[in-house]
Order: C-alpha cells, then sequence, then structure tokens
C-alpha cells in the first residue's frame, strides 16, 4: 500500500475553502421545527442518553443481545448549524435485550473534532456539507466524524465514517478508546463505514478518496490483523459509499459526478452530477478479483446515483448483486434538512433492483425488485453467498414528503413483498435480520430495527417475525426520550 501516494489527493477532499456553518440555518430550521414538530428527528442532541424501555407486545424469549447504531447527533454549536445531514458529530447507540427488557443507552464518539470544537464551543474545522476554517488540521483523522456505521469485530466495536480511520468505543459502555490504526502505514487512511464480514472469517473494507482516481482495498482477518491491502485505479471517481463482496468478486457502483475546484463551495457542493444532457457519463460498475486485488472487467449503466448495496453472489459465469438506484444528485436533496426543507415524495426517483454481470456477453443486466426504498440489508448467514430474501425500507407512495415508513422483506424467487406499513405518524430507520441459533433459513429469525414516533418525540426498536413481516411488529420497546436518527448498526447476539 502506497500510503503517501493515496494521499496525495488529499486536497481534493479538504483544502477547498467553502460556505461556512450559520446562524441563519440555525435560525430557518428552528422556525420550520416551531411549524413542523416531526423534524425533531433532525434536532441537536446534548449529551448522553439512558433509559429502560416501556415493551408494547413481548420481546421473544430467543432475542438476546446487543443492537448497536451509529448516526449524526450534533448539528448546532455556539449559535450555528450545520448545512448537511452528513456533517454531524457520530453519536453511538446500544440496544441491550435480555430478559424480555430493553435497555438504551446512547453516547457522542470522542473524536479529536468532537473534542476540539466542545471545548472552543464553536465549529473548528471543516465537515462534509459545510466548510469551517477556523483552525489548521493534520490529516483526515482531524476531520472525522465517526457517524456512520457501528460494527462489532473480534471482541471489539467500530464507529466508522468513510474519510479516515475506524473509531474504537467500548462494546459495553460505549466510551472512546481511540483511533483504530490496523497497521501503521495505513494511519489515517480513508476507511469506509460498510465493510462486509466475510463468511471465512475476517472482513473486507475499501477506503476512496475522491479526486484521487484510486481506491484502497483491505482484508482484515477475524482477529483484527491486515491480511492484504492493495490499490486500483478507477478515474473520476468522486463519492463511493458502500460496496459489495461475492465469494470471488469486489463489486463498485461509480456515480457520474465531476469535482469542480471553488473556494466558495463546500465539499459536497463540490460535486456536479454529470448524468444529464449529450455529454451524460454512465454508473460504472467496477469489478475486481478477489484473488489477485485487480480490476477484472468494467460495465456500464445509464447514469444514476447509488448509497447502498445489498449482497452479490455468483451464478454460474456471471456475478448477481442487489443495490438501489436513484435518479440525479441526490446529495443536495439531503443536505436541505440541515434549514427545515423536506423534500417532496417524487415517485420514480429510486428503486431497488438486481444486477447480472455477464462477463463473457459483457453486459449489465438490471431486474427491478421494488419501487421508492433504501437501506438494503441480508441475513448474517448468507452475505457473499445466494440469497432468497432482500430486507428495505419504502415510501408510501401517497405521503407528501420523502420520508421512509415502511418495511419490506422482498422473496427475489418469487418477486413477493412480506411488508408491514406504519402510520402517518412514524419515520423508520434500517432494519436488520437477526436469525435464531441454528436457523434453518433466511426467515427463521427476527427483524429488528428503530422507529422514530413522530408524534410523540420518542425513539422505539421494532421486532418483527422475520417469516410474518406484514403481521406487524411483535414487539415495540419504547423509550421516554427522543433518540438521535441513525444510519447504520449491527446487530450482536448475546
Amino acid at each position: 500500500m502506497d500510503r503517501r501516494r493515496f494521499l496525495g489527493g488529499l486536497g481534493a477532499l479538504t483544502l477547498a475553502n467553502a460556505a461556512r456553518a450559520d446562524q441563519e440555518t440555525f435560525r430557518r430550521f428552528h422556525a420550520a421545527l416551531e411549524r413542523n414538530p416531526s423534524l425533531g428527528v433532525y434536532a441537536d442532541t446534548v449529551g448522553s442518553q439512558l433509559g429502560e424501555a416501556a415493551i408494547g407486545g413481548r420481546i421473544p424469549k430467543d432475542l438476546q443481545g446487543s443492537f448497536y447504531r451509529n448516526g449524526p447527533g450534533r448539528f448546532e454549536l455556539g449559535g450555528e448549524r450545520y448545512h448537511h445531514w452528513f456533517d454531524g458529530d457520530g453519536f453511538v447507540q446500544r440496544w441491550t435485550i435480555a430478559g424480555g427488557k430493553v435497555r438504551h443507552q446512547g453516547r457522542f464518539v470522542e473524536t479529536r473534532r468532537y473534542l476540539d470544537e466542545s471545548q472552543a464551543g464553536e465549529f473548528l474545522y471543516p465537515a462534509f456539507g459545510t466548510y469551517v476554517a477556523r483552525r489548521g488540521f493534520r490529516d483526515n483523522d482531524t476531520l472525522n466524524a465517526a457517524n456512520t456505521n457501528l460494527v462489532p469485530l473480534d471482541g471489539r466495536l467500530y464507529a466508522l465514517w468513510e474519510g479516515g480511520s475506524a473509531y474504537e468505543v467500548d462494546p459495553e459502555t460505549l466510551a472512546t478508546k481511540g483511533v483504530k490504526t490496523w497497521r501503521d502505514d495505513l494511519r489515517a487512511m480513508p476507511f469506509s463505514a460498510h465493510p462486509k464480514l466475510d463468511p471465512q472469517g475476517g472482513m473486507w473494507n475499501f477506503g476512496a478518496l475522491p479526486g484521487s482516481s484510486r481506491i484502497a482495498l483491505y482484508q482484515i482477518g477475524a482477529d483484527g490483523a491486515v491480511v492484504r491491502t492493495g490499490l486500483v485505479e478507477v478515474p473520476q471517481q468522486a463519492m463511493v459509499h458502500d460496496f459489495a463482496v461475492s465469494s470471488k468478486h469486489l463489486i463498485f457502483l461509480i456515480p457520474p459526478y465531476d469535482l469542480k475546484e471553488g473556494k466558495e463551495l463546500s465539499f459536497a457542493d463540490r460535486h456536479v452530477w454529470a448524468g444529464d444532457g449529450p455529454a451524460a457519463r454512465p454508473l460504472r460498475v467496477v469489478v475486481v478479483t478477489k484473488d489477485t486485488l485487480k480490476v477484472r472487467q468494467v460495465f456500464e449503466l445509464p447514469p444514476r446515483m447509488v448509497f447502498h448495496f445489498g449482497n452479490a453472489w455468483e451464478d454460474g459465469a456471471c456475478t448477481r448483486f442487489d443495490t438501489v438506484l436513484h435518479e440525479g444528485d441526490v446529495l443536495k436533496d439531503l443536505g436541505s434538512l440541515m434549514a427545515g426543507e423536506q423534500r417532496a415524495n417524487a415517485q420514480g426517483r429510486s428503486e431497488a433492483v438486481q444486477i447480472c454481470l455477464d462477463y463473457e456477453g459483457r453486459r449489465a443486466r438490471v431486474s427491478r425488485l421494488l419501487g421508492p426504498s433504501e437501506f438494503p440489508r441480508v441475513s448474517p448467514l448468507v452475505v457473499g453467498g445466494r440469497h432468497r430474501r432482500l430486507v428495505l425500507l419504502g415510501s408510501d407512495k401517497h405521503k407528501s414528503s420523502a420520508r421512509l415508513d415502511t418495511v419490506n422483506l422482498v422473496d427475489l424467487d418469487s418477486g413477493k413483498v412480506d411488508g408491514y406499513r406504519f402510520d402517518a405518524g412514524w419515520q423508520v430507520e434500517e432494519h436488520v435480520l437477526v436469525p435464531r441459533r441454528n436457523a434453518r433459513s433466511e426467515t427463521d429469525g427476527y427483524l429488528v430495527g428503530v422507529a422514530q414516533d413522530l408524534r410523540k418525540g420518542v425513539g422505539v426498536m421494532t421486532v418483527f417475525d422475520a417469516a410474518r413481516v406484514s403481521a406487524g411488529p411483535v414487539a415495540l420497546a419504547r423509550l421516554p426520550y427522543r433518540t438521535p436518527h441513525c444510519f447504520h448498526g449491527n446487530f450482536l447476539s448475546a
């Protein structure tokens, strides 16, 4: 791994001057919050959380363990507010299930950024969608928000961002232990928030530095030691958030963005959508062979934006994988939430699909699975292999705002959807499949997630029977307070 060569493009990530966190965004959000209390999902969080949940229904006796979650929690400081949802400081959460009871705890990851800015009483460093230039910084880890995922591995727990190192936190108390350096020469290297566990043990991950035309590859052993690293060249690469791993390949989707220079632009605003007009660029599928860590083939699809993958598996001479495709530049839509603006529920802007990569025919064939959706997940029993169920959150086409409010389990063989729709007063977060001990199928277990009761302003853990999602939750664990809306997490069975 040529760390110096890879980080040579660091300026593309961090050295642009841009819009600052400001009092006007703060004012606009709080004025909107008074009119629309459901925006409390994106309100600022101060301090730690600790509480017991009131159980509606019954927690299954064989469901015991920790449901770890992570997402942005602090958006405001010194009377200023960030411009983008992705900017907030990481707030990690643990829902502990034991003996039919649920206990919740949450606390901020004490990153260098969080500690420095807390002490100063104001934002100091650039964030994804907001630029602040009050203090210089050494590398990406000075800017690390640790706000995207929470991943257990080998008895340890890691809070992940994507532009810098993992942060280790205590699995019991969630106290921050510090930056995780997988190897000395990998310090401060980008390390994606979406590592994939390997059925043979350990995990795979990548690090993408927009503007560098390079993606770093990591294979981490079950003991947390680095097995292999590599670099692949990917020209015109901007934001790459996730990837898929099959038994033989690593699969990346490269959305058509250009990165422009500009002293008045944030990093997010430097992303210029290049998927429209006569010169539109395609969505590229880059396939890397796990044995060699070299690019095997590149496919092209119509221009789309991509955040998340489901799973990938080898189907004879083809590779199949699930993902969610979005129309156009959705990064800016997500930014408006910080000012209290919710985008309209425009149907057709996203769809979940399965893509078949035909290497011999050099074609990528796309099959639609579900309409407007996000956060695909599969059972941990089938990662990297053949799977028959895909979890997806969906959006009710009759709602005026683009709010995720349905939980769905899609049968990939029949196309049937086993889904449950929450009513108008709820907003749903990512749900994960939790298999029973010695599970015999992907639906032999539970579907566990979090939903926000917007009317009462509280966080609720949800538990479904994975074989009967449409029957509704078998249990709701309701807290007496609101929890910050999380992006991703994982369940660790006791």
